[in-house]
């Protein structure tokens, strides 16, 4: 191939590179309104989506060792959640702010108990008592 035909060959190129530009323009003009009206649902679903697999990999990689003092501070962020849940029930006149509100307080009460049981501190909480 001599330099005139490489030439020629970009630049043909590079004219159907922009006719596919403006294709693929066109067709994002028309897909906007629907994708406006999808895209806090789908933004929202990608963050929960992502912490799920955070989630999932930051706990199973906690050594035995921190498993204690990491529930402790789980326990502490869930009876803020659960005073909160219980704002929001008491305060609420929404039916479905109080069906949700009763659902958090009663997840959040299942987490502290469950991360009591865990660590056994219930279990010397009722010795200690008892001696």
């Amino acid at each position: 191939m001599n330099p005139q035909q490489i030439a020629n060959e970009a630049a043909a190129l590079s004219d159907r590179a922009a006719l596919l530009a403006e294709q693929a323009r066109q067709l994002a003009e028309q897909a906007a309104p629907v994708a406006a009206a999808a895209e806090p649902f789908l933004f929202l679903l990608t963050i929960f989506l992502m912490a799920c697999f955070v989630g999932y990999y930051v706990v199973w990689s906690v050594t035995p060792a921190l498993h204690s003092p990491l529930m402790a501070v789980t326990n502490a962020i869930s009876s803020v959640i659960v005073v909160g849940a219980i704002l929001a029930t008491g305060l609420s006149d929404s039916i479905a702010a109080r069906i949700f509100g009763f659902l958090a307080v009663i997840l959040a009460s299942v987490n502290i108990f469950g991360g009591f049981l865990v660590t056994r501190r219930m279990l010397s909480m009722f010795r200690k008592k008892g001696a």
